[in-house]
């Protein structure tokens, strides 16, 4: 029979915090390892030394490295995939002859520990059993003496190895966080906490529950001093309504210095790659006090202090742009986000729709041109729509499908080259298929068509392929294609345009 593995949590660092199972356990293991850096005594058995019996086998597993510098042919991920293959196969032989093995984890073992890769690699081979320890951002919210979360209020854990423009942002959207891994990201973490507006109430922790425990504001912690044991803690405070207050505040501001109501910027993004917005853009974003649109395009611009965000979903285009007429009404310097160009099936007609109520009429309204979608596929193919081109969504949201299909039929019989956007989505699966359909009603199967998947973006794809290779399955809601007029053609450099003369 083979022995039975133990993933054991031994909480922060104070031993008297081990639970009574995990210490029972341990007690009586065959087996006992641990993981522990380069030149460096393990902090997980330190915890448990005292319950560990003098008949257990001990298998400290030492990290290879503990930076990302290595000569490894696979880098840093390389040299630690190797080492947890290692390592398990180290643990794997006791399990084989039968001996029960118990690897220690510092604060609990699922909540980024190094027990969790051993427990990919063994779990589903040898009966396994978890035991949750105490995490250390619970050891260091009751060193602070400050509750992290009441009630409603929405807890956000996260690494401090993020990028700083996302962390600020996340920092910026939840009411409590916790930020690991500090170390020589602290310079950054506070930075972003700073551009969050959250410095003035992150509490830092050092060495939670261990000697030499720290507690110290995190404007007054030297970056040079901060070791790996370390969190920080951004506190809610829901009971006092600390949102509420901050929102009374600024509607208090904004009235105290209502004068005519502020231009309201629609801004373009571009397709994706910060390299595409522009710099009127960028420098209409650094200058309001809030921005406004649907989620994902709200999240593209950097959190900084004064910045509001208001983020909303993909089917509340008036209601977003009402939220922003009324703020820039106030006198709020706003500006309501799209991607790509605000005025192509974006946020700017939104606007205008919105600002036809008598009550927004004293509202200046500015569109800012961003690179559209339908710019960004054409560049990587070449010149597809250097002639006569349409420009088509197939979203059925607002406008019926018959609509579409004649529009389809109109373009195609005016031998236009046609961009298609929302070509499909999770709910709209059939109507490219039917689309393509229409087209061959009117033009030839070797058609050129480009499809284009989150260009300027990770992952992006480039295919050119023909109306009637086209495959629909192959096409979904990151997708943007370019259906060629009947003089679009493919170079010996495989580069797709078409030219500006027409055969008469």
């Amino acid at each position: 029979m083979t022995g039975r593995f133990h993933g054991v949590g031994v909480g922060p660092g104070d031993p008297e915090l081990i639970t009574l199972k995990a210490a029972r356990l341990i007690a009586a293991a065959d087996v006992v390892a641990y993981h522990a850096g380069v030149g460096k005594a393990s902090n997980a058995r330190r915890i448990a030394a005292s319950l560990i019996p003098g008949s257990a086998v001990e298998e400290q597993l030492t990290y290879p490295v503990t930076t990302g510098t290595t000569d490894h042919p696979g880098g840093y991920t390389g040299v630690l995939a190797d080492f947890y293959e290692e390592s398990a196969a180290r643990l794997a032989a006791h399990l084989d002859a039968g001996r029960d093995v118990v690897l220690l984890s510092e604060g609990d073992p699922l909540f980024y520990g190094s027990y969790m890769y051993m427990h990919d690699r063994l779990s589903e081979r040898y009966g396994t059993e978890i035991v949750p320890g105490v995490p250390a951002f619970a050891a260091a919210t009751a060193v602070a003496a400050a509750p992290l979360a009441r009630q409603t209020d929405v807890l956000t854990v996260l690494p401090g190895t993020l990028p700083e423009p996302e962390l600020a942002r996340r920092l910026a959207d939840t009411d409590a966080a916790v930020v690991m891994k500090l170390g020589r990201t602290f310079p950054a973490v506070r930075r972003a906490l700073e551009s969050a507006g959250r410095l003035e109430h992150a509490v830092y922790v050092e060495r939670a529950s261990m000697d030499g425990e720290r507690r110290l504001p995190v404007a007054e912690v030297d970056p040079a001093t901060v070791p790996y044991f370390s969190l920080i803690l951004v506190t809610g405070d829901s009971r006092n309504g600390r949102r509420s207050r901050d929102r009374a505040a600024a509607e208090t501001a904004v009235a105290e210095t209502a004068g005519p109501a502020a231009e309201l910027l629609v801004v373009g993004l571009g397709p994706g790659p910060g390299r595409w917005l522009t710099p009127e853009a960028s420098e209409a974003l650094a200058g309001v006090d809030h921005v406004v649109g649907y989620g994902p395009y709200v999240d593209r611009v950097p959190q900084r202090p004064g910045l509001t965000r208001h983020a909303s979903g993909n089917t509340v285009e008036i209601d977003r742009a009402r939220l922003a007429l009324g703020l820039a009404r106030d006198g709020g310097r706003v500006a309501v986000v799209s991607g790509g160009d605000a005025g192509v099936f974006g946020m700017a007609t939104a606007v205008f729709e919105a600002a036809e109520d008598p009550a927004y009429r004293g509202v200046p309204i500015r569109v800012l041109p961003g690179v559209s979608a339908v710019q960004a596929v054409a560049a990587r193919a070449g010149a597809p729509v250097g002639g006569d081109f349409a420009v088509m969504s197939l979203s059925d949201r607002l406008k019926p499908w018959e609509v579409i299909e004649r529009r389809l039929r109109a373009v195609a019989e005016a031998d236009l080259a046609l961009a298609i956007y929302n070509p499909a989505s999770r709910s709209r699966t059939e109507q490219i298929a039917t689309a393509r359909e229409v087209l061959l009603e009117h033009r030839k199967p070797d058609t050129v068509v480009v499809v284009g998947r989150s260009i300027g973006r990770e992952g992006e794809s480039l295919e050119v392929t023909t109306l009637g290779e086209l495959d629909p399955a192959g096409v979904d809601m990151r997708c943007l294609l370019i259906v060629g007029a009947s003089g679009t053609r493919v170079s010996g450099a495989g580069r797709v345009w078409t030219p500006r003369w027409v055969q008469p």
